[in-house]
């Protein structure tokens, strides 16, 4: 994909913030948008972000903005004020900008323009030395390597922040790999985030093939790392566009979050879209929240709906 001069990332709601018509998406969770990372540095001529919520997502997706832009070209940055933009005023100011701050629809709105020069690690170091607080200041360099991808030791897993769970287990996946039989033939792992689910399925040696879908692009770059290759392949989609699948077993723990917001109907079309992709005889193996009403909607496409086990609220 040929980057644009402008730079916008998530979607924005009706009427609060302007974005070029001819920008470039650079949102991980949005499929076939370009990666931000790979831009090369001092290029884009403006930016307008809906900024993530996670702390450390946030700063490094803010600090690659600015490695981006060229110097003095404007930005614009918002988020809701508990998710993150009452934050933002005071972290563009850490990474070296002067921003205007404003307040509409619930949401922190703040302006401003790329500096000249960019704080990293040399100009905190000699910032140290004319009398500044360096330890107040967050240079992009840090922010950068706060937020990317990393090997937990403790777990054996590639992740990254703002995937799902990013650094331990969910308890929910956690709950369903305990309790999931030995399975075989050809699976899918809808949601798979970083492969937890899938490296538990393809422990299996009669598994033939696991299908492994996220619609974050970061989760599906760590899910790489942490699968047999051979036997997996990793798509960066949306489970709603899926129609052609054909597997003998899925293996999920649907999301019911959007952007933060509980959403059931989320779940609810993960639950669809496996049904869709069953073979004859095929069965879906769904960890969830106790709360969630699936019931009502796996009853009627699937032949025998069965709850092996509850505990901790799943």
């Amino acid at each position: 994909m040929t980057s644009l001069p402008h730079g916008i990332y998530g979607t924005f709601p009706a009427n609060l913030v302007h974005a070029e018509a001819n920008a470039t998406q650079y949102s991980p969770i949005i499929p076939r948008s370009a990666k931000l990372e790979d831009v090369a540095n001092e290029t884009l001529h403006s930016f307008s972000m809906l900024a993530p919520a996670g702390t450390v997502e946030r700063r490094f997706t803010m600090a690659h903005m600015l490695r981006v832009l060229k110097p003095d070209a404007p930005f614009t940055v918002f988020a809701l004020k508990d998710k993150g933009g009452n934050r933002l005023a005071k972290e563009l100011q850490q990474l070296g900008c002067k921003v205007s701050d404003d307040s509409k629809h619930h949401h922190r709105i703040c302006t401003g323009r790329r500096p000249e020069k960019l704080l990293n690690i040399a100009s905190s170091i000699f910032n140290s030395f004319s009398g500044r607080r360096p330890e107040k200041l967050l240079n992009i360099d840090e922010a950068i390597a706060e937020g990317a991808p990393r090997l937990l030791p403790e777990l054996g897993l590639w992740t990254q922040p703002g995937v799902f769970s990013w650094n331990r287990i969910d308890v929910g996946s956690e709950m369903l790999m305990k309790h999931l039989p030995a399975l075989s033939g050809s699976g899918a792992d809808f949601g798979c985030g970083i492969g937890y689910l899938s490296r538990a399925a393809l422990a299996s040696p009669v598994v033939t093939h696991m299908t492994m879908m996220d619609i974050d692009r970061r989760a599906v770059e760590m899910a790489k790392k942490n699968v047999d290759a051979a036997r997996a392949s990793v798509l960066w989609n949306d489970v709603k566009n899926l129609n052609t699948l054909r597997v003998d077993f899925v293996v999920m723990n649907p999301p019911f979050h959007d952007g933060g917001v509980e959403d059931q109907t989320l779940g609810q079309q993960f639950i669809r879209a496996a049904a869709a992709a069953l073979r004859s005889g095929g069965a879906l193996w769904l960890v969830a929240n106790r709360h969630l009403p699936y019931e009502a909607v796996m009853k009627p496409l699937f032949k025998n709906v069965t709850l092996h086990v509850e505990e901790n609220g799943f």
